[in-house]
């Protein structure tokens, strides 16, 4: 049963320089299809440029990337914690764990890397599954104007956000959008 799973899931790893074609396109492909723009492939180039790319996932299968997610870091007052976004699979390959794979992965490579804590903007019933809950209930706001339901928030160490209250700021690459 093992190798069956293997077998059908994709492998997760560290983008390589040989990935970065196939990045943009899954990038562009996931954020057109979802809201029509394909900004944030340019986003991800930009922050890969400018060094602050912090932790760079693939999937693979069959010796083809179908998913991708990016942390970079946030900064809320002086603290310094780790924002994911985005997160994109390729239309054809979605609603097959690909994403939960790679933000499970990611969260752990997060932590390992020592990372506290993590802020997203998304989806609420989609990051709820891993432990995300408002942010406000620490006391962070997000920088943009979202609605309080989509700018959510892990702590990778329990406690990590308890006097953490104040304004997340993304990388400005993200207000080039």
């Amino acid at each position: 049963m093992n190798s069956l799973l293997q077998v059908l899931m994709p492998h997760i790893r560290s983008e390589q320089p040989a990935d970065l074609t196939a990045i943009h396109h899954i990038v562009a492909e996931a954020f057109q299809q979802a809201f029509g723009s394909t900004a944030e492939a340019t986003l991800v180039d930009q922050l890969r440029a400018n060094g602050k790319a912090v932790i760079s996932l693939v999937a693979v299968e069959n010796d083809q990337i179908v998913g991708y997610i990016l942390f970079s870091e946030v900064t809320i007052g002086d603290a310094a914690i780790i924002g994911l976004a985005p997160l994109a699979v390729l239309p054809n390959h979605q609603k097959q764990g690909i994403g939960a794979q790679l933000t499970l992965a990611g969260i752990e490579a997060c932590r390992n890397a020592g990372y506290t804590a993590m802020v997203v903007l998304g989806h609420p019933e989609y990051y709820v599954r891993f432990g995300f809950v408002p942010a406000s209930q620490f006391g962070i706001k997000s920088e943009y104007n979202v609605r309080d339901e989509v700018f959510r928030a892990l702590e990778l160490q329990p406690g990590a956000l308890a006097n953490c209250a104040g304004v997340a700021k993304y990388q400005p690459e993200f207000n080039e959008l």
